[in-house]
């Protein structure tokens, strides 16, 4: 403050130049407290001045002024002077009129922004809600929020909720349309906002299949000639009547769109004609499909309706139309560009980022299934239409193979020629399968996996189990991740009964696609053959999760289960496979079996007796019906099934000797007698029979009774030499005997499902275990019974 006075008493003219304004000193800024609470008060924004300072303009610049006559604007030993807000300083104003600023204003005088010194701020003035206009703005967005809603939910799957919006934005819609009319204002009706409403309703209607009430919304929108473009909407009122199957009117609504659309779509055009093109197609009208699909074919040609042109020509039976129609289809362009383009052209990782990044976006997932349904169409049209073209169909497959080589789809021909080789199989024309699979062992790894798992399929079939082998090692060489080929080589070591081998082959497949079925069914049957009940129940049960209602699997899981011991769920799922096939005579047997190992007998006759009644020649069956009425004194019931089992056995004694045994428990001696008398004439060294002819013969007092006795004496006689023999034979020869029941008491060999890399796949083939144990048991004691009431 010193140096100051003297500056002043002296008049030094160099006074002043030490001095600066420190409105623009930033380094002590956070040192300053009313700066920082400005910060924190105003949210960062440049806090406004208090003061207007001497020698400065608005907002702190510095005045011009003579040279000496600059004022300091702060002394050396006092508070920097900043353009924060500080205690009992004036804030500057540098606002418009309207804020309460004149340029009249006194420098020094004070204006608060921020009414600390003014009364409250007057309220900003609201909308008033009850004014018409505020009500029908309102209005206009509570109905664009429902149609809103309502395609959302839509889009959701709540077809039901999507419909009941629709509904309600229809009626809040009609509301304000009043609300308009009654304030005057009906000429400014919102047009577009009732058009979407209108279309909204229609289609939730047509989509919950409500389609009278769809075709009267349709109507409403295309008789309103205030709407634009009405006329298009005939296309949907069309489509409602294709739905309905209602053909005529269908196309009288599509031609009716066509005519109100001009030539400058096309595209609608031709949608619209190849509407017409199918529904005409699906009246049976070839020839009028057939020119509809020639002219988009020229105009606007697509796969989609190729493939149609070519189905309505092989309807007519017009060889040169298909040849035409196939070459029109294979010569669609696609548009999609080469793949190379995700194929990294240098070293640079950000580019292979961004390639990495698009490698299976949604274009390329478009892309890919665009380009799959193309070689699906013309796989179907080269399968469909090469027998038909030429005198036979491997000519047929030729033309096609040359017509694919030269167009666009190149790598399709071997394809079609595997197709050719998958024809043949079908045929059951083995050596010419084999013979165009064979000329693929020199072609690329894809194709010879192909052709050599096809190969080794067939060898597998023809039980060639060398060839098999040998050409499933190829496609697995060829293609390690083949599953087909791994299936097929686990199917060759399975054979070879390395059953521990096999599953690791299966085990591998499914690692590869787990949607590989033949693999896991065949791993099931690895671990039963390996005694792995539980795995084997495992696979099964995850096979059955792929394969809903697969009778052959629902029927592994039943005999699973009844090893197991587990007879009630074995039962619940046979009952599962007979709701899928309720006419299985085998399912219906071996429930039957199940019910009579439970000890529920009448739940067995049932099953039992519907297994006869389907197929009446198994044996087992038979066996178990007879004895059972055999059993509970129903022998007139018995006697039908053994006559049925004569039929099918005529050179079996026992049953002929069941039948006169049901006839003589039954009370019928003199038809017993007769039978057994006919048993005598076929079987003469019968003992049994010689047995029964003698009881009855003394009972009724026949004279023959010394005769059959005679010969009763010399059958027993000869029975015992021979069994002596017998006897004396399994003594010498018991060891060896033994040696091979062991053998064959060996594991049958399974039946594998054996993959194809094509439209053939293996079959799964359960076989039913035998049934009637328990019923040989039961004729065995009904047998000894009638013996005893002789």
């Amino acid at each position: 403050m010193e140096n100051v006075h003297l500056a002043v008493e002296d008049e030094d003219l160099y006074s002043g130049y030490n001095d600066f304004n420190s409105t623009f000193f930033t380094e002590e800024l956070e040192n300053d407290i009313g700066f920082q609470q400005a910060l924190r008060t105003s949210q960062g924004r440049r806090p406004l001045m208090t003061a207007k300072l001497p020698g400065t303009a608005i907002g702190g610049r510095p005045l011009a002024s003579s040279f000496g006559s600059r004022v300091p604007l702060a002394s050396s030993a006092g508070r920097p002077v900043t353009g924060a807000v500080q205690e009992g300083a004036a804030r500057p104003m540098t606002s418009i009129r309207a804020a309460g600023y004149t340029s009249t204003m006194m420098r020094g005088s004070t204006f608060d922004t921020l009414g600390q010194h003014r009364g409250p701020a007057p309220p900003l003035e609201g909308k008033n809600e009850d004014a018409p206009e505020e009500k029908i703005k309102i209005m206009e967005k509570k109905v664009n929020d429902l149609i809103e809603e309502s395609c959302m939910a839509y889009s959701s799957g709540a077809s039901q909720l999507a419909l009941e919006k629709a509904k309600e934005a229809r009626r809040k819609e009609q509301a304000l349309v009043r609300q308009r009319e009654q304030s005057g204002t009906a000429d400014h009706i919102n047009l577009d906002l009732t058009y979407s409403v209108l279309l909204n309703l229609a289609n939730q209607y047509e989509h919950n299949e409500m389609y009278p009430e769809a075709l009267n919304t349709y109507q409403v929108i295309v008789k309103n000639k205030m709407f634009n473009n009405p006329g298009r909407l005939k296309v949907n009122m069309g489509n409602i009547y294709f739905q309905q199957k209602n053909y005529p009117k269908a196309i009288k609504f599509y031609r009716m769109a066509l005519d109100q659309i001009s030539n400058a779509h096309k595209e609608m055009r031709i949608k619209i004609m190849q509407n017409i093109g199918v529904v005409f197609l699906r009246m049976g009208q070839y020839s009028d499909a057939i020119t509809s699909f020639e002219h988009i074919m020229r105009e606007s040609p697509n796969i989609t309706t190729g493939y149609n042109l070519v189905l309505c020509n092989y309807a007519t039976g017009d060889r040169e139309g298909m040849k035409k129609a196939f070459q029109m289809l294979i010569s669609v362009p696609l548009g999609i560009d080469d793949e190379d383009k995700y194929i990294p052209a240098t070293d640079d990782s950000s580019t292979n980022m961004v390639i990495d990044a698009i490698k299976n976006d949604k274009l390329y997932q478009m892309e890919r299934d665009k380009k799959a349904q193309a070689e699906k169409y013309i796989m179907t049209a080269a399968k469909l239409i090469a027998p038909a073209i030429e005198t036979s169909f491997a000519s047929g497959f030729d033309w096609c193979v040359d017509m694919v080589k030269a167009s666009q789809y190149v790598e399709l021909a071997n394809d079609l020629e595997i197709n050719k080789a998958i024809t043949y199989l079908r045929q059951k024309d083995f050596n010419q399968a084999v013979e165009t699979l064979k000329t693929f062992e020199k072609k690329d790894s894809r194709v010879k996996s192909v052709a050599a798992t096809n190969l080794s399929f067939i060898y597998f079939l023809e039980k060639d189990y060398d060839q098999a082998d040998r050409y499933a090692d190829l496609a697995m060489n060829a293609n390690r991740y083949n599953p087909a080929a791994l299936v097929n080589k686990g199917n060759t070591v399975f054979v070879k009964q390395d059953y521990e081998k096999a599953a690791e082959f299966f085990k591998e497949a499914l690692k590869n696609d787990s949607s590989c079925t033949e693999g896991l069914y065949n791993l099931g049957l690895t671990y039963k053959r390996l005694n792995r009940l539980e795995d084997a129940l495992d696979c099964f049960l995850k096979l059955n999760a792929i394969l809903r209602n697969s009778d052959q699997v629902m029927c592994q899981i039943a005999d699973l289960y009844e090893q197991l011991g587990d007879l009630q769920q074995a039962i619940e799922w046979l009952m599962q496979v007979i709701s899928v096939t309720p006419t299985d005579p085998h399912i219906l047997a071996k429930l039957g079996k199940l019910h009579n190992d439970e000890g529920e007998k009448s739940q067995a006759l049932h099953y039992y007796s519907e297994s006869f009644r389907y197929f009446p020649s198994n044996i087992n069956v038979i066996t178990w019906l007879g004895a059972y009425y055999l059993d509970t004194q129903f022998c007139e019931n018995a006697i039908q099934y053994f006559e049925r089992a004569t039929l099918i056995q005529p050179t079996q004694v026992k049953w002929q000797l069941m039948v006169a045994s049901c006839y003589r428990r039954s009370g019928n001696y003199q038809k017993a007698l007769e039978t057994y008398q006919n048993i005598h004439r076929k079987f003469p060294d019968n003992v049994e029979c010689l047995r029964f002819l003698v009881r009855l013969s003394t009972d009724m007092g026949l004279k023959e009774v010394q005769d059959y006795a005679t010969k009763l004496k010399k059958a027993e006689k000869t029975k015992e030499i021979q069994e002596q023999r017998v006897r004396s034979g399994r003594e010498s020869s018991s060891r060896g005997r033994r040696g091979s029941r062991e053998g064959s008491a060996g594991i049958s060999t399974p039946v594998l499902t054996s993959p194809m890399k094509s439209s053939i796949t293996g079959t799964f083939i359960f076989l039913t275990s035998a049934v009637g144990a328990s019923a040989s048991g039961l004729l065995e004691q009904a047998d000894k019974s009638s013996e005893h009431c002789g």
